[in-house]
């Protein structure tokens, strides 16, 4: 796990100026703060930050191979690094170093684009031929990693966080397309950054650039579904605890000790009764808090106590909250206004004072169906047999009924179709509350540009499949996954996560929905495969996720600091103020819950004040200043 900043520069132009160079290096310093390298020539500069896991002696980037004809910084892990390093030397590859790096550029030489098909892991890199003038980059089929990048006429930049460009950037312009979609989702869908011009790569693609400057990216896998897996329900729980635990025994690949967080729920819970089974002194991690019913340190310590593993726990309270939130918004790179970011920055600190790196369940829920809404379409299938005209007249007449007659939300949802019912996992501001939250509001961007174009790539699938396939395609790998990267990294601690695997999804894609869905439980097979391994009373819990009082903090303990950031940001241009004042003392009177779309509000403000007009600087920001100023000096 590591961090990585790149230029490429077309015809005889220079390389950007020194200083600008180390503070673009140096603000991904906490990606890698173990060693730092560099390669240079007069069109590729390749800047890399590393934290030790594999090889902690001869892994150092940038690598080269092949008389340094291929150089590479590569941000991830490869967990079939093992089995393919022997393969390729019984093809007469050679190796100066353990490390899975080398492996990786290995691969490439002997197999050029096709070689990421073979890869198992988490990753994002970039392949410098220097003979070819080419540049090589991809991304894993999920989107576990990070890829940015901004091109113009003259340059191309790439790195591992969006900080790492934006010095670049002569003024940070936000993407009203980006800005919207963020007020419906609670996050920008990738590939679009809220910053215009910056893009991410897409999970699962290649971006090839030569030195002509024409791009081509490519796409390398999907992450479709076909469910049509005939197994029984003991076949392929059978098929599934043995998928997982070669998964959970690859990832714990590592020279450096490895831990696990624990929750309430099945996922994490599984993970470390699998890993438990390589590691018996596994150290498992847990936050809380202390408000009524937002706490799973208690059942967590009794699980890590049934399982045989030590956990370690920590409650959050409202002060430190608040103090942490510029790191944790600095860090994060772009607002994604999931709550649940900040618990798990603080078990990520907490970890990283044992461990260097942490297993963790994400993915378990969009592979397995593990949302409670993914089971609405069984409870609203029977308004299948009305016909459609009946339909729409039902839905008109509820929508017309007071809001207190009971059963009128049911109606509605029952007689609209999937794609206009479901928007993802989060959805925040509907349009008609966006025209008036936004002070510039453009109905050319609504949020179905989004899910529009994937709905139709999966109308023959059923209707919780469909929803499913949505969250992958955006929650996963834009809200989940980059919440689950900033955090831990912000702390120097990698993150591995066993269920999304190659293998796995391999299996789980072919899961039929009755399998992972029934009327009174979700991840219906999961649960079944996991039964002998983890403690009765988790088999049947609910997702809970990580609780965050929000809700009950905005009335009380946060409030005074949300209207003193609401009426002080710069943000008039972007917002309608006292819209969102009136929100925050509704909310405050109790006459309705507004915590998530003011909490929406707040983490943009709050990424505002930090990367755009700069009048917040964290802490974490501050070092990095005065590091960069004594490497500058020098």
């Amino acid at each position: 796990m590591c961090g990585f900043v790149g230029e490429m520069i077309r015809n005889d132009n220079p390389h950007m100026p020194e200083k600008i160079w180390q503070q673009s290096l140096e603000a991904i310093h906490h990606r890698g703060p173990d060693s730092t390298g560099e390669y240079k020539d007069s069109q590729i500069r390749l800047g890399f930050k590393r934290l030790s896991i594999i090889d902690l002696e001869n892994g150092h980037q940038p690598l080269a191979y092949e008389q340094e004809r291929y150089q590479i910084i590569f941000n991830g892990e490869i967990y079939n690094y093992v089995e393919l390093r022997a393969d390729l030397i019984k093809r007469g590859y050679t190796f100066q170093t353990d490390s899975d790096t080398e492996v990786l550029l290995a691969l490439y030489v002997a197999e050029g684009k096709e070689a990421v098909k073979k890869l198992r892991g988490m990753f994002a890199f970039a392949i410098w031929d220097t003979e070819a003038k080419e540049l090589f980059c991809a991304r894993d089929r999920f989107g576990i990693k990070p890829f940015y990048y901004l091109k113009n006429d003259e340059r191309f930049y790439f790195a591992s966080e969006q900080k790492s460009i934006m010095p670049l950037m002569n003024k940070v312009a936000v993407n009203q397309e980006s800005l919207q979609h963020y007020t419906t989702f609670q996050y920008v869908p990738e590939p679009g950054t809220l910053t215009n011009g910056l893009q991410k790569l897409l999970p699962g693609h290649t971006l090839t650039i030569q030195s002509e400057f024409t791009i081509s990216i490519e796409a390398y896998s999907d992450r479709s579904f076909d469910t049509r897996n005939n197994g029984s329900l003991s076949e392929l729980a059978e098929k599934t605890v043995a998928c997982m635990r070669d998964s959970v025994e690859k990832h714990m690949r590592s020279d450096v000790p490895v831990g696990a967080f624990l929750s309430s729920g099945i996922d994490s819970t599984a993970i470390v009764a699998l890993a438990k089974e390589h590691h018996p002194n596994l150290l498992t991690f847990t936050v809380g808090f202390e408000t009524n019913g937002y706490s799973e340190v208690g059942i967590a310590k009794e699980t890590a106590k049934n399982l045989g593993v030590k956990n370690i726990a920590k409650f959050i309270t409202a002060e430190e909250f608040i103090a942490e939130l510029p790191n944790i918004m600095w860090h994060m790179d772009e607002p994604v206004a999931d709550p649940a970011a900040v618990p798990l920055y603080f078990v990520a600190k907490e970890a990283s004072k044992h461990v260097k790196v942490v297993l963790s369940g994400e993915g378990a829920d969009e592979l397995f169906g593990g949302y409670n809404i993914y089971r609405e379409p069984l409870d609203l299938d029977w308004f299948k047999k009305i016909p459609k005209n009946m339909q729409s007249s039902l839905n008109r007449a509820a929508s017309k009924l007071p809001t207190s007659i009971k059963g009128k939300n049911y109606i509605i949802r029952g007689t609209t179709p999937i794609e206009k019912r479901y928007v993802g996992n989060a959805f925040i501001f509907p349009e008609n509350e966006k025209s008036k939250l936004l002070s510039t509001y453009n109905p050319a961007f609504p949020y179905t540009n989004v899910t529009e174009p994937l709905y139709k790539q999966v109308q023959a699938y059923d209707d919780s499949t469909k929803m499913q396939y949505i969250d992958m395609h955006t929650w996963l790998s834009s809200d989940i996954l980059v919440k689950a990267d900033r955090m831990t990294m912000a702390h120097s601690l990698e993150l591995r996560v066993p269920f999304l695997d190659k293998d796995v999804f391999a299996l789980a894609r072919t899961l039929p929905t009755e399998m992972k869905l029934t009327n009174k439980t979700t991840k219906y097979v999961l649960r079944e495969a996991m039964k002998d391994l983890i403690p009765k009373n988790i088999v049947p819990r609910k997702k809970l996720g990580f609780p965050v009082p929000i809700r009950v903090w905005l009335k009380n303990e946060l409030y005074h600091w949300a209207k003193n950031l609401i009426q002080t940001s710069e943000t008039e241009d972007v917002f309608n103020i006292p819209f969102i004042l009136d929100m925050l003392d509704e909310h405050r009177k109790g006459t309705g819950d507004y915590s998530r779309k003011l909490w929406t509000v707040l983490c943009y403000m709050m990424w505002h004040e930090i990367h755009v007009t700069g009048n917040i600087v964290s802490e974490h920001q501050l070092i990095n200043k005065e590091r960069i100023k004594k490497l500058v000096s020098i």
